[in-house]
Parts: structure tokens; C-alpha cells; sequence
């Protein structure tokens, strides 16, 4: 809808309610609210008729005077096609409010006309209040309709509005509103109840019972329906934007976080869309942030540092430890392009991550064109030994058939080593330390050696099952680099 649309709209809108009060102000007081016996009746009644129609009419040319400024203030932006500055978000929101006192202070003068004329007419204090007390009211009852409706037809102007940010002052509070739509819909009309109830304690003789009870029955019949008219407009101004609410938390709930609530509302209830928007921005950027904190530590690590906290130091487990080093990285570097290079490499990791998390294990570190996967650190170290064993193999398979320009050599161990967080409050890392992480990296260097370029532990082949353990076969032992007793080893069965 256009800027133009919505301004005809809202002003037919406000029209017709106030058409709507103004015939109703007549036909109440001639033929609802108990009369007192005054000189020529009809002729006042006619009097009246005249006089409404001037005021009407002056009465709308500066409605509509007053009413072209101040939508052209709050909607200036819109025609220019700029961002709304801060007085001008205010303003839109606070345009049912002005509207709303605007035709109140309308309302009000006319009761104040209508009385006086009408006293001077029939020189009765009871036709001056019953005339100016029944302007007043109808006042307020088309003033908070007008506010609710108007409300209600600039939504989208206002999901604009609020889109570029909540201003701390706000429209009209819920309370306040809530209040308003039962005193404007019920209260008046009760109060007009009383005060029929009051002349005619005032003028009893002068009324009589079927009228006072006509005034009665119709009176409550109004407030009946108005209160309910009133109700409902309240309810769906409260209802919609909390159903919205309660959806996009739904779909939050079940891990959509791509969710953006519309604020179109200028109470609290705008705030409340305002501070879900910022909660969900919130939550997005906090899963960003554990996505790549899972992807430099590993998902296992983060999970245990956002559910227990992080604490330098470690603790004495089971682990093993496979080292992946490719074979002859310093001629691939120095006789291909430094692109074709770096793509090489992350495809090679790319499987090498694949197979280490398909296994149960854990990918500690890259080291330039080498990686140490480890099992049973932090997770649980049951059946650790058939899980890095069947890795090893199939991480081979997989790097021969889709990696053949760039072979690799695999190293495996198990054994007793430290895993924990070392270094600095500031900088720390998670990694394991010990013997089963220097003998893979020892048996990896043996390892290209071998026709097959992976050797292992060969008690390792202990704890596997039989069907894994026959794709292996023990080797002689080797010594590797530090120590001075063989180390059993096993490879591929070829």
C-alpha cells in the first residue's frame, strides 16, 4: 500500500467514525435520554441539526488542515526515499495518539458550544449537561476507536519505522491502553447510566418510568456492544504480535535460527519484537562462534569446554594416536604453483578429516602438511584400538584411489599419555602428550619405507576384531628414532 492509500484510508477511516458519533449524538437525545419539559422541542431539535452542521464543517476543514501537517511531517521520509531520522520515527508513532487528542479537543469544544446554546435556548441546567456531557462522551468513545484503528492501518509504516531501531520512548504503554479501550467502550457508558440515574433522582417527577427505563435498556445495549467492539480491536492488537512471537520461537526451538520477527507494534509489546531480533542476532552469532571454535579445536573439545568451563591442565589416559605426514611435500611444492599446492593439501585433509570422524577420533593439529588425529581424548577411550586401526586402513585406501599424486605415510600408537589444556590463561590449546604421540610420529617416518606407508603398533592388533586384524600382518620390528629396544610393527597386508 502507498504512502497515498494509506493516508485517504486512515482519513476515511476517522471520518466515518466521527460521522457515526455525530449522528448518534442526536438520536440519543431525542429519543433515548429523558427530557425535561421545555418550550418548543422541536424547534431546538432543528436549531441543533443547523448548528451541527457549521460546526462540522469547520470543524473538518481544520481537521483536515491540521491533519495534512502532521501526516506530511511523519511521513516526509517515505516520499524522499531516505531512512526516517529519530524525530520522525517518534513521530509516526505517536500520529493515533495526536489524531486521537485532536479529536477530543474537538469533541469537547462542541460539548461546550452545543451546551451553552442550548441553555441559553431552554433555560435548563439539565438539557446543558445531558447536551454537553453526551459530546464529551461520544468524544472519547470515537477518539479511542479512531486511536485503535489508525493504530492498527499504519502497521506497515511502522514495521518501517521500527525496522530502522526502537526509540526508548515508545506509544501509548498496555496498561494504559488496556485501561482506555474498557473506560472508553464500557466506562462512559456506565457513567452516562448514573448520571441518567442521578436526574432522574433529580427530576423524578418530571420523568417518567418507561422513559428512564428506555434510557436504561439502550444505554446498556451500547456499552454491551461498544465494550465488546472495543475488546475485540484490543485483543487482536495484542494477540497478533504475540501469535507471531510465539512461532518464530517455535521454529527457534526447533533450530531454525534464520528467523527475523516484524515490529510493527509501538508499545512494549515492539520492544519485546525489538529484543527477540537482537536475541536471535545474538544466538547467531554464538553458533558462528562455536562452529568455528569446534572447527579449530574439534567438536569434541568445544562441547566439553562450553559444558564444563576450560582449565589449564590435564589428566593421565588411554589414548591413541595416528600421524598422517605426506611423502616428498618439499618437490610437490617447489614443482607445481603454489595454488594447485594449497588445493592439493585441503583436499588431502579434507579426507583425512572425513575418515578421523567417521572412526570416533579427534583431529588435534595440523602441522603444514602433516595432522595428528587422537581416539579416547577427550571422549571415551573404550574399543579405542579397533577404531584408529580400521582408520588407518581405510584413511590409506582412500588417499591411494583419490589422492595418487600425493602419497602419505601413517603412523599409529596407543598407550598411556597426558591430555588436557596447556599453555596460558591467555592462549591455550588442547592436546595430548606423550609416548603414544612421539612413537606415531617415529613410526610415520618409518613408514615411508614401506610399500604400503603405514605401519603400527603390533599389540594394538590384540584388542581389534578378527576380521580387522586379518587385513594386517606383523613385520619385523623396528627401532625408532630415540630409543634403543625394537618396537613391534605391523602393516597392510598387501
Amino acid at each position: 500500500m502507498d504512502i497515498g492509500t494509506l493516508r485517504l484510508l486512515i482519513a476515511a477511516v476517522v471520518a466515518g467514525i466521527n460521522l457515526i458519533g455525530a449522528a448518534a449524538v442526536p438520536l440519543i437525545a431525542w429519543y433515548v435520554l429523558p427530557r425535561p419539559p421545555i418550550r418548543d422541542p422541536r424547534g431546538l431539535l432543528i436549531d441543533n441539526l443547523w448548528l451541527a452542521l457549521i460546526y462540522a464543517a469547520v470543524s473538518a476543514v481544520l481537521g483536515v488542515i491540521i491533519g495534512i501537517r502532521l501526516s506530511a511531517g511523519a511521513t516526509r521520509w517515505v516520499i524522499d526515499r531516505r531512512r526516517p531520522k529519530l524525530s520522525e520515527r517518534r513521530l509516526v508513532l505517536s500520529v493515533p495518539r495526536k489524531v486521537a487528542f485532536l479529536q477530543i479537543v474537538f469533541w469537547w469544544l462542541a460539548g461546550v458550544v452545543f451546551g451553552v446554546f442550548d441553555f441559553v435556548r431552554s433555560h435548563n441546567w439539565v438539557v446543558w449537561v445531558g447536551v454537553s456531557g453526551l459530546c464529551v462522551a461520544v468524544g472519547l468513545i470515537t477518539s479511542s476507536v479512531s486511536y485503535l484503528m489508525i493504530e492498527r492501518l499504519q502497521r506497515p509504516l511502522v514495521r518501517r519505522v521500527l525496522a530502522q531501531g526502537v526509540p526508548a520512548r515508545v506509544g501509548m504503554r498496555i496498561g494504559i491502553r488496556s485501561f482506555l479501550a474498557w473506560f472508553l467502550g464500557s466506562g462512559v457508558v456506565l457513567i452516562g447510566i448514573v448520571a441518567v440515574g442521578l436526574a432522574g433522582f433529580v427530576e423524578g417527577h418530571q420523568v417518567s418510568s418507561w422513559r428512564l427505563s428506555l434510557t436504561m435498556v439502550v444505554l446498556g445495549l451500547i456499552g454491551v456492544g461498544l465494550g465488546g467492539f472495543m475488546s475485540i480491536l484490543e485483543a487482536h492488537a495484542l494477540s497478533e504480535p504475540i501469535r507471531s512471537l510465539r512461532a518464530t520461537i517455535r521454529r527457534v526451538q526447533k533450530g531454525d535460527l534464520n528467523q527475523h520477527v516484524s515490529i510493527y507494534d509501538g508499545t512494549e509489546i515492539g520492544i519485546l519484537q525489538a529484543g527477540v531480533n537482537d536475541m536471535l542476532k545474538g544466538m547467531r552469532e554464538r553458533e558462528r562462534i562455536r562452529d568455528l571454535f569446534g572447527r579449530h579445536v574439534g567438536l569434541d573439545v568445544a562441547q566439553q569446554a562450553l559444558k564444563k568451563g576450560v582449565r589449564l591442565g590435564g589428566e593421565v589416559r588411554h589414548v591413541g594416536a595416528l600421524f598422517v605426514d605426506v611423502v616428498g611435500s618439499t618437490s610437490i611444492a617447489l614443482n607445481r604453483p603454489p595454488e594447485e599446492v594449497v588445493a592439493l593439501l585441503n583436499k588431502f585433509f579434507a579426507v583425512v578429516i572425513e575418515v578421523v570422524h567417521a572412526h570416533g577420533g579427534l583431529i588435534n593439529k595440523f602441522e603444514g602438511d602433516a595432522a595428528l588425529a587422537i581416539w579416547g581424548a577427550p571422549g571415551d577411550p573404550y574399543e579405542l584400538e579397533g577404531s584408529i586401526i580400521a582408520a588407518a586402513r581405510v584413511l590409506s585406501e582412500r588417499l591411494r584411489g583419490e589422492l595418487p599424486d600425493l602419497p602419505a605415510a601413517i603412523g599409529v600408537s596407543a598407550g598411556r599419555a597426558v591430555a588436557g589444556n596447556v599453555g596460558a590463561a591467555e592462549r591455550y590449546e588442547y592436546t595430548v602428550i606423550g609416548d603414544p604421540v612421539n612413537e606415531a610420529a617415529r613410526l610415520t617416518e618409518l613408514a615411508k619405507l614401506q610399500p604400503t606407508l603405514v605401519l603400527a603398533r603390533a599389540t594394538l592388533l590384540e584388542a581389534v576384531p578378527a576380521g580387522e586384524a586379518y587385513r594386517w600382518m606383523v613385520i619385523d620390528p623396528v627401532v625408532v628414532r630415540g630409543r634403543t629396544e625394537p618396537t613391534p610393527v605391523a602393516t597392510l597386508r598387501t
